[in-house]
């Protein structure tokens, strides 16, 4: 598939992959497209940032590669390394056939041949279909001495491997940068990408997502299901669900064939909401069917 024309393009490009989102997204999505810059997401986990590159991937017809971060990510796990097994085969089995060239010898052993390709370098390669989706998944995972090390990257497109020199992408890949905010990421870092922030979405498009998702719920448990998560994330949780744990519950009630929501049910299915104990026992007795009244009365007409 071409790139999509048009900001309208793009929200119908997505929704095609059952992602909905609004303009403000949208906007940020085709510029990054338009200017080959890499697209910054932050927001709360669970309200859609890795998903919109699995949705761009598939829409496009693209491989996506992701890279996903943690505290201690190095260039090692990144970008590359040397396949030292095979390495320590090849310099024994030309030692047994007599060859002690020490110069010809490394120089063999540091070839592609024996290079172990790791994500942010499988991206700069050219891959079928076109550049890739690069996911660089939950930012703030990582530390400062990454966040450096990943400029050169998204500066350039480029990454620099010591013993065979700096490889470009021919054509830059795709990038989206995800970040649940756990920390803030530098500036350096950001002033390359554009950026947007991905809220919990309004009662409507929240509506609207799981219609997409979970089409065999039915409208009236649907809105219900909306109003009583939204209603959950103005308690005082520790974790407050997002639209992934939405559409998660609304997927355990259908294998529940539930019709409507019961204090009964809403206790029976909240680990499909909730991730911490703490959480849940706030939710126990009466408290749940408090929500779950509130939560009716606040279900807007269709």
């Amino acid at each position: 598939m071409e790139q999509p024309a048009n900001i309208d393009d793009v929200q119908q490009m997505l929704a095609g992959q059952g992602y909905v989102c609004g303009r403000a997204l949208a906007t940020a999505l085709f510029l990054s497209l338009r200017l080959g810059r890499p697209l910054f997401l932050e927001g709360e986990a669970g309200t859609g940032k890795t998903e919109i590159a699995k949705a761009v991937a598939t829409a496009l017809g693209r491989r996506l590669i992701r890279l996903q971060c943690y505290e201690g990510l190095d260039a090692s796990t990144a970008v590359y390394e040397w396949n030292f097994a095979a390495q320590m085969i090849a310099l024994r089995a030309a030692e047994a056939g007599g060859n002690t060239d020490t110069a010809a010898l490394t120089d063999h052993l540091f070839t592609e041949k024996f290079l172990v390709e790791r994500p942010l370098l499988q991206a700069m390669r050219p891959q079928p279909g076109g550049p890739p989706v690069l996911l660089i998944d939950e930012m703030d995972r990582t530390d400062a001495p990454f966040e450096a090390f990943l400029l050169e990257a998204l500066s350039d497109f480029q990454v620099t491997i010591p013993e065979l020199g700096t490889i470009k992408a021919a054509e830059p890949p795709i990038v989206i940068v995800t970040s649940n905010r756990t920390r803030e990421v530098h500036d350096a870092l950001k002033r390359r990408c554009l950026y947007a922030w991905v809220d919990y979405p309004d009662f409507e498009r929240e509506a609207e997502i799981l219609a997409a998702r979970a089409p065999d719920l039915s409208e009236t448990l649907s809105r219900e299901v909306v109003a009583f998560v939204q209603a959950l994330r103005t308690e005082d949780l520790f974790k407050k669900p997002g639209v992934a744990e939405t559409i998660d519950w609304a997927k355990c009630l259908l294998a529940l064939d539930a019709v409507a929501l019961s204090p009964q049910v809403v206790a029976d299915t909240l680990g499909a909401l909730l991730k911490y104990q703490d959480d849940i026992a706030k939710l126990q007795g009466s408290e749940s069917a408090r929500i779950l009244d509130q939560a009716r009365a606040a279900v807007p007409p269709v």
